[in-house]
């Protein structure tokens, strides 16, 4: 199984970061917008519409508020496993890091998932990060 592993530094306190990655259903508009362009509620599980017209159904498998983790999976026809997990850990007073974790099958598709997550990945500095937001 591939795994692949984003270490994401965020300019803004962990707390903040924590509200916005646990706030399931709003990708689009607080954590990733611009990457996630829609995103709707269906139960425990989330429609996610990505800018490149990808559709995927994410089922929320925990969100551990004490750790500030979550974890989701990706339920698709296409993929044979797709389990991920993203934390947020405190680096300092007003900064922090995303530790961004997952595990997929078949392995021909890992290069294409972490090429997402790197967008991901940037969408979420450029949403969140405080010395982003005042550059804008």
């Amino acid at each position: 199984m591939a795994s692949i592993h984003k270490d994401i530094p965020i300019d803004a306190p962990a707390d903040e970061v924590w509200d916005a990655l646990r706030d399931f259903g709003a990708l689009h508009t607080r954590l990733v917008p611009g990457f996630v362009t829609d995103c709707s509620l269906d139960g425990e599980s989330r429609i996610v519409t990505f800018a490149n017209g990808t559709v995927a159904r994410e089922l929320l498998v925990d969100c551990d508020e004490t750790r500030r983790r979550l974890a989701y999976a990706v339920i698709s026809e296409r993929i044979k496993q797709h389990s991920a997990s993203a934390q947020v850990l405190a680096d300092g007073e007003n900064r922090c890091r995303v530790i961004w974790i997952t595990d997929v099958l078949p392995h021909e598709i890992a290069p294409y998932i972490d090429s997402q997550m790197d967008a991901g990945a940037a969408a979420m500095q450029r949403a969140l990060s405080r010395s982003m937001k005042a550059a804008v």
